[in-house]
């Protein structure tokens, strides 16, 4: 892993959990086939380092929906038999 593309990525997003969860689906992502969005470093450069690259260039953000859908009372997850 790229220390310097890692501080780089966290300077942009500050929450480590959802830096993790970014890197993580776009790693995936890679390995399914998708094109990276920056230039590699070198031809062999790892999944986990492009990710971290394009976030700290600014590539990749993140949208957090704040608005959660409604949860069910407690009466409507009982079971009438």
């Amino acid at each position: 892993m790229n220390v310097s593309y890692l501080a780089a990525a966290k300077d942009r997003v500050n929450n480590v959990p959802l830096l993790i969860n970014m890197v993580s689906r776009r790693v995936r992502q890679l390995i399914g086939g998708q094109r990276p969005l920056v230039k590699p470093d070198s031809p062999n450069m790892p999944p986990m380092d492009l990710a971290l690259k394009e976030i700290a260039e600014g590539k990749l953000t993140a949208e957090i929906d704040f608005s959660a859908p409604p949860r069910p009372s407690a009466a409507d997850s009982l079971i009438s038999l």
